[in-house]
């Protein structure tokens, strides 16, 4: 089977990764493949399904052009650096340009140890595979740049956590690329700047190709990176999206969502809202988020610094610069995104946004659920079921006779159905396919993908993905798979 490779990433100088091979695993097993990026990919779907591809998305093989590397990346996690992290249960297999002519990484996730394992097995539960499938892939349908996940494969193995033995898996990851603000860092910490304008060509070559004509191509590459983290952030909160580990080594330089470790939608909303097991302090809560974003910003200026002039007090300056941009972009799209979540105008005051999520917060109201049924009373359904949300139907009733004021709900609507979904992957509903993946029942995940693939439609055939948790399926907790 060809595939077609084209590894550049692989012909930058050595100390950017470590060549390493995926380990075998005793009997893989296709859980799951995505018939449509394969496709996009330009990969042969009935090849993917053959004894041949299956080995190949577990690691027993590799086709003919990979050149299979763990990248080499430091990080930020939760506030303290590590100036060695790395791909430790992953792997780059290679680039591949797909049918539009876009360069894609293809990498395993689980394929087992490289020299940045740290001690650990390079190995994956079969829990985290079904948990990024189904985030990954919702989120790409929500329309939220993220990674795709092309497959999910059980390896026939079991690896042992904290809670004891677990069936194993292997998860293949499509991403724009795999470089990280810790890769950057990486190389600061080590005071390579050669590295550094190495990986900031590489970064422009491959995602910000405007910057290179800019005057100050490497300030050009710092603009383009603080915007699509903005607007990528200000996405996720209009979904009570909540990604669990905002550290630097889980924060693309392109822009996309990478890394669904203990991410989580939010059920209820309270603004500090944590799910992570290991976010104890609250570091990476929901309302933390756009803060979080340009801390991780900071530290990428940093690594530029070098780059964007000889004289270190010009060189902050201009960082500055062009940090100060995010807070501006970022409220702007988070208040453009509210607003069509409620029907207002471009002009309505910020101040309607507030008091509405100040409502929910304290009403401990379902945020995806309020915002859809707001909707249909935009559409003119009867506002009785939106009002039997709220225990304290006065404080709903003074905000709705506000919202009614403001509110276009007739020039908004389509807005409001494009801004709003019905379906989103409910932490139960996660839960319950994983759980019933470890059972070896893949029937709850599959439908989950399915259901979730058309997040913004009305279908009968999956309603009950759309409830609320009764009080014993709530999750509380999420959690990492390392």
């Amino acid at each position: 089977m060809h595939i077609r490779f084209d590894n550049t990433y692989a012909r930058l100088p050595e100390r950017f990764y470590a060549r390493q091979e995926p380990a075998r695993v005793l009997d893989p097993t296709l859980i799951r493949l995505n018939r449509e990026l394969a496709a996009q990919l330009a990969i042969d779907v009935d090849w993917l399904h053959s004894a041949d591809g299956v080995a190949t998305l577990a690691g027993n093989a590799l086709p003919e052009g990979a050149d299979p590397i763990a990248q080499a990346y430091a990080g930020h996690q939760f506030g303290g650096f590590s100036p060695q992290l790395g791909d430790g249960r992953a792997l780059l297999l290679g680039e591949v340009v797909d049918t539009e002519g876009t360069r894609r990484d293809l990498q395993l996730k689980g394929s087992g140890r490289t020299p940045f394992s740290r001690g650990g097995d390079g190995k994956s539960a079969l829990g985290p595979v079904i948990r990024e499938y189904v985030v990954s892939e919702a989120m790409a349908a929500l329309g939220v740049p993220t990674t795709r996940a092309l497959a999910a494969v059980a390896t026939g193995e079991r690896v042992m956590r904290q809670e004891g033995p677990l069936l194993g898996g292997v998860f293949a990851r499509v991403a724009a690329s795999h470089i990280r603000v810790g890769t950057f860092q990486y190389f600061l910490a080590r005071r390579d700047i050669d590295a550094l304008r190495l990986l900031a060509d590489h970064a422009i070559a491959r995602h910000y190709p405007d910057a290179a004509e800019a005057p100050a191509p490497y300030l050009a590459l710092l603009e383009g990176v603080v915007a699509a983290q903005a607007d990528l952030i200000s996405h996720w909160m209009s979904l009570g999206f909540i990604h669990g580990v905002m550290n630097t080594d889980n924060t693309a330089i392109s822009g996309e969502t990478i890394d669904y470790g203990p991410c989580a939608f939010m059920d209820a909303f309270h603004a500090r809202r944590v799910f992570s097991s290991i976010d104890t302090g609250g570091r990476y809560a929901w309302g933390s988020q756009p803060d979080i974003g340009l801390w991780n910003l900071t530290r990428f200026a940093e690594t530029l610094l070098p780059l964007l002039s000889q004289t270190q007090s010009d060189a902050i300056t201009i960082a500055e610069g062009a940090l100060h941009a995010f807070a501006a972009r970022y409220h702007n799209q988070h208040a453009a995104r509210f607003r069509a979540k409620l029907g207002l105008g471009p002009q309505t005051p910020v101040e309607r946004i507030q008091a509405c999520l100040d409502l929910l917060d304290a009403q401990d109201v379902d945020f995806t659920l309020f915002f859809r049924r707001l909707t249909s009373i935009a559409g003119g359904e009867d506002p009785a079921a939106l009002a039997a949300m709220f225990a304290d139907r006065e404080s709903f009733e003074t905000w709705f006779a506000t919202w009614r004021r403001d509110a276009d709900p007739g020039a908004h609507l389509t807005k409001m159905r494009a801004a709003n979904p019905i379906r989103i992957p409910r932490n139960h509903r996660v839960e319950q396919a994983i759980q019933g993946a470890y059972r070896g029942d893949f029937a709850p995940f599959d439908r989950l993908v399915d259901g979730l693939a058309t997040p913004y439609a009305d279908q009968d055939a999956y309603a009950d993905l759309e409830t609320p948790p009764q009080p014993e399926e709530v999750v509380h907790q999420t959690f990492c798979g390392t």
